[in-house]
């Protein structure tokens, strides 16, 4: 039996292009997505689109990840970095908005963003289909795409009011190709003191880059310029299955060996948990 449209999916129609052809938009045929060539895209019975092709990519979340992304957002410990990025959201976009999520993960900061904004509309894009299925039921006006950041965006210029990139890759010509020209770039990354005291008992951890800020402003530069930018450090105290989660949701997951969190490893009960949070104004 055919998957239906799902009603978020539906919202945001007009937004996609077909990743093939680029230009030509995309119409729901009888549980998929086609442009008028004939170009055709499945929708997944979790209710997201799937719109990759070629090369599948091989860098989004596994399923242990995103179940342990789950658990461990759903402590609360992340919201003040959720707050910030929806209030840098509705500070810069005027009802009815679109939102797009890139690196949009199990939706988490695009249904924030989406509180803020009760007339507004989202769509996140993921390579990670274990991510997605999340994604595609984080919010009633969330849509979910799959999709690869540093490909070409199946989406029609100009149509974004936001452009929602949170501890993700960047594609900024991408992003400046489908935000308006009175739209807002919100980046929110770690500073170097995020998770230090974890990332000191686990040396395998993904380490941050000290040039992170460097190359995040050498590379928006030629498109955007800084608005504002806000700092969220807070400490943050973890029971030991919480700390356990955090290192399994991230990248770090896949350098850090079963002997370094054993049952009878010490872990820290408290970390300092630290970004930045820029809205960047198109050039």
């Amino acid at each position: 039996m055919p998957v239906s449209l799902p009603p978020a999916l539906e919202l945001c129609l007009d937004l996609l292009r077909c990743p093939t052809c680029r230009t030509r938009r995309l119409h729901p045929d009888r549980g998929a997505l086609r442009c008028p060539v004939g170009h055709t895209f499945d929708i997944a019975r979790d209710g997201y689109a799937g719109l990759l092709t070629g090369t599948r990519a091989t860098s989004g979340d596994d399923a242990a990840m995103v179940q342990a992304r789950n658990r461990f957002l759903s402590t609360g410990t992340y919201a003040p970095i959720r707050a910030v990025g929806a209030r840098l959201a509705a500070d810069a976009a005027s009802e009815p908005a679109t939102v797009v999520d890139v690196g949009c993960g199990t939706g988490y900061y695009l249904a924030g963003v989406l509180d803020q904004l009760p007339g507004a509309r989202g769509l996140g894009l993921d390579t990670s289909v274990r991510a997605l299925r999340s994604a595609a039921r984080a919010h009633d006006r969330a849509a979910a795409v799959a999709w690869d950041v540093f490909r070409p965006f199946p989406l029609a210029d100009d149509v974004a009011d936001v452009v929602l990139d949170v501890f993700a890759p960047r594609n900024p010509a991408e992003f400046h190709r489908v935000l308006r020209p009175t739209g807002r770039l919100i980046v929110v990354r770690p500073t170097g003191r995020h998770l230090a005291e974890l990332r000191g008992w686990l040396p395998a951890m993904v380490t941050i880059d000290p040039a992170k800020e460097e190359r995040l402003n050498r590379a928006l530069d030629p498109f955007f310029e800084a608005a504002v930018t806000e700092q969220v450090e807070y400490p943050a105290t973890l029971a030991r299955p919480d700390a356990l989660d955090l290192v399994a949701m991230t990248p770090s997951a896949r350098h850090v060996c079963r002997a370094d969190v054993s049952d009878d490893g010490t872990l820290p009960e408290q970390v300092t948990v630290s970004v930045l949070a820029t809205a960047y104004r198109p050039r």
